[in-house]
C-alpha cells in the first residue's frame, strides 16, 4: 500500500525543526502522481552518507519502445541514456540530490533500472537541514516537487529526445557487434577513421576541441567493417602479435595507447573515441612500486634472486619496479588477458630491455632478470597473448616486433619494413618459458580480514577499504568510474562466500572459479545482485573480471593453497 502526497507532507510538516532521526518516519512508499517515490534508507545525521531513494514510473507511463530493449547492449545502452537524463534534470534542483556522474564511457549501471513493474531510478539524497534540525519547508518541495518534476522530464518517453535516445542505442549495439568481430578478423583493436583521441588536459576525460588531429589510417593496416545498423566504418586494425607505437616525444605515442586502453568500454557519441574499440578482456600493464604479491610465478622473468626467494611462489608485500610488473603482468595473462599494453614510459625499464653495454659490464649469471624483450615472443607463441608498446627510447623490440607504427604530429605511418632494416638478422633462438597457468586457492578466511566487521567499501575511485587494510588501486588503469570500484568491493565480500563454498568433490575453488562463478550470477541476477542493500542496491557500475582480479591480488591479506 501507498502512502499520497499529503501524508507525506504532513510527515514533514509535523517535524519540522526536530532533531534530525525525525526523519527516519519517512521510510516507506509514497504515490505522488507523476512517480512512486520510495524511501528505503533514512541518513542518520546530515553528516551520514545520503538517504538512498527510488523513483518509479509504470512501464506503460515510461512507453519507452519495446524494441530498444530486445537485448542487452539496448538495455545497456537505454538505462545509461536514462541516467544521463535524470542526472542533467538533477543539476536543476542544486546539491543533495545525486544518481551517480555517468562519464564518457556507456557502462552497464545500478542507477536507473526497467523491470516488470516500471522505469526506476535510484537517487542518493542529502535531506535539508539547519545544523542537526530539519527544514520541513524545504524537504517538502524536494520531495513532492522536485523529484516528481525529475521523474517527469527524465524517465517518460514523451518528454525525452526520441531521436537521440534511439541514436544513443544504435551507436551501442553497434559498438558491441564491432567488438565482437575483433577476434574473429585477428584483430585486437580498431580505431575508426576521424577519431579524435587527444583529451582536453591529464585531468580530464573531454574530448580536445580545438587543434586535435582526426585520426587517419595507414593504408596497409585498413580495415572495414558492417554492422547491423547498416552503417559501415573503416579505419585502422591492431593485429594480434606484436605491435610496437613509436615516434617523438609529444606526437602521440601515448595518446593511442591509451585510447586502446579505454577502448574495452564504448563511448557515448562526441566523444571522439566512438569508434575505438577493444576485445574486453584486453589489460593494461605497467610497474607498481610498494604493491602486495601472493603467490605469483613470475620465474619467466625473475628467478636466481640472491636472497635465494622462490620466484615460482614470489610473495611480497612491497614489491619493486620490476617485480611488480612482472607479478601484474603474469595475473593478467592468467586471468585471461587476451591481449598487454604497454608504454615505456610507465614500466620498470630494467624489467623491460638491457641493452649490449649493460650485459658486457654484468654478466647475465649475476642479472636475475630477463627482460621482457626476450619473453614478448614466446608470451604469444606459447600462451597466444598479443602485445601492444609503446617505445619512444630503446629500438630493442623491432627484433620480435609483427608491425611497427610511427606517430607524427599524431599520424600515424606503418614503419615496418624500414624497422625490419634495422633489427639483428639473428634474432633470438625460442625455447618454452611459459607453462600452463597454475591455479591459485586462496586459503581458508583469506578475504575474511581479521577485524572486519563492516561490509568492504569504496573511497573513492581508486581505494577499497577491506577489513582493516586499504587496497589500492591507483595503477588499475583501466577502471574507469567510482561506481566500479564500489562494485568490486561488494564482489570482495561475495567471493569470500564462494571461496568458503567446495566443490563436488570437495575441494575449495579456485580463484578463477569463483570470479568466473560471481560473473555469471551477474549475467543471470544483474549487477544489483552485487549489493547488500534490498530495494535500493546503491550506485553501482560493472567491472570486468578482469579488475576484481586486480583487487584480490592487490590485497595485502590474501594467502594461497599451496599445491
Amino acid at each position: 500500500m501507498h502512502e499520497g502526497t499529503d501524508t507525506l507532507t504532513r510527515i514533514l510538516t509535523s517535524i519540522d525543526g526536530r532533531g534530525y532521526g525525525s526523519y527516519k518516519q519517512l521510510k516507506g512508499s509514497y504515490d505522488l502522481g507523476a512517480c512512486r517515490l520510495i524511501i528505503d534508507h533514512v541518513q542518520v545525521d546530515p553528516f551520514a552518507p545520503p538517504s538512498l531513494m527510488r523513483l518509479v514510473i509504470d512501464r506503460d507511463t515510461a512507453d519507452l519502445p519495446d524494441d530498444l530493449l530486445t537485448d542487452r547492449p539496448g538495455c545497456v545502452a537505454t538505462t545509461d541514456y536514462l541516467a544521463r537524463a535524470v542526472a542533467t534534470a538533477v543539476g536543476t534542483v542544486g546539491e543533495g540530490v545525486s544518481i551517480g556522474t555517468p562519464q564518457q564511457e556507456i557502462l552497464e549501471r545500478t542507477s536507473v533500472a526497467i523491470t516488470a513493474e516500471g522505469v526506476e531510478a535510484r537517487l542518493a539524497v542529502q535531506l535539508p537541514a539547519a545544523g542537526r534540525r530539519i527544514r520541513g519547508r524545504q524537504a517538502t518541495r524536494l520531495l513532492t516537487e522536485d523529484l516528481p518534476r525529475i521523474a517527469e522530464v527524465a524517465l517518460r518517453h514523451a518528454s525525452l529526445d526520441a531521436e537521440a535516445l534511439r541514436a544513443h542505442v544504435t551507436l551501442h549495439r553497434d559498438q558491441e557487434a564491432l567488438r565482437e568481430q575483433l577476434s574473429g578478423r585477428g584483430l585486437v583493436a580498431f580505431v575508426g577513421e576521424g577519431a579524435i583521441l587527444p583529451r582536453r588536459s591529464g585531468d580530464s576525460d573531454r574530448p580536445l576541441e580545438q587543434g586535435a588531429v582526426p585520426f587517419r589510417s595507414p593504408e596497409s593496416l585498413h580495415a572495414s567493417f558492417d554492422l547491423p545498423s547498416g552503417r559501415r566504418v573503416s579505419g585502422m586494425g591492431v593485429s594480434e602479435g606484436i605491435t610496437v607505437i613509436v615516434g617523438g616525444g609529444y606526437h602521440g605515442k601515448s595518446t593511442v595507447l591509451r585510447a586502446l586502453e579505454r577502448g574495452v568500454y564504448a563511448h557515448r557519441e562526441g566523444d571522439g573515441r566512438e569508434w575505438v574499440i577493444t576485445r574486453d578482456d584486453v589489460a593494461s600493464v605497467r610497474a607498481e612500486d610498494g604493491r602486495a604479491v601472493a603467490g605469483v610465478d613470475i620465474s619467466p622473468f625473475i628467478s636466481g634472486l640472491p636472497s635465494g626467494t622462490d620466484t615460482t611462489r614470489f610473495a611480497t608485500t612491497n614489491a619493486s619496479g620490476s617485480t611488480s610488473q612482472a607479478a601484474s603482468l603474469v595475473e593478467a595473462v592468467d586471468a585471461g588477458a587476451s591481449a598487454l599494453l604497454i608504454d615505456e614510459d610507465t614500466s620498470a625499464t630494467n624489467f623491460m630491455i638491457r641493452d649490449d653495454r649493460m650485459r658486457a659490464l654484468i654478466p647475465a649469471q649475476h642479472e636475475p632478470i630477463t627482460p621482457f624483450v626476450e619473453r614478448i615472443r614466446p608470451l604469444h607463441t606459447e600462451r597466444g597473448v598479443s602485445t601492444v608498446l609503446v617505445a619512444g627510447g630503446s629500438g630493442a623490440f623491432f627484433d620480435v616486433a609483427d608491425h611497427v607504427i610511427a606517430l607524427q604530429e599524431y599520424v600515424p605511418r606503418d614503419v615496418t619494413a624500414r624497422a625490419r632494416e634495422l633489427v639483428d638478422p639473428t634474432g633470438q633462438p625460442e625455447t618454452a618459458v611459459f607453462g600452463p597457468t597454475r591455479a591459485r586457492i586462496p586459503a581458508a578466511g583469506s578475504l575474511r580480514p581479521t577485524g572486519k566487521t563492516k561490509p568492504a567499501s569504496a573511497r573513492g575511485h581508486d581505494t577499497i577499504r577491506f577489513g582493516r587494510e586499504h587496497i589500492d588501486l591507483a595503477a588499475v588503469s583501466q577502471l574507469v568510474d567510482a561506481a566500479q570500484t564500489t562494485a568490486i568491493a561488494h564482489a570482495l565480500d561475495r567471493l569470500a562466500e564462494l571461496l568458503e563454498r567446495p566443490g563436488p568433490d570437495g575441494s575449495r575453488p579456485t580463484l578463477d572459479a569463483a570470479i568466473t562463478a560471481l560473473c555469471d550470477r551477474l549475467d543471470a541476477e544483474g549487477l544489483e545482485s552485487l549489493s547488500p542493500h534490498r530495494g535500493h542496491p546503491g550506485h553501482l557500475a560493472r567491472p570486468r573480471p578482469l579488475e576484481v582480479h586486480a583487487a584480490v591480488n592487490r590485497f595485502r591479506g590474501l594467502r594461497l593453497v599451496e599445491d
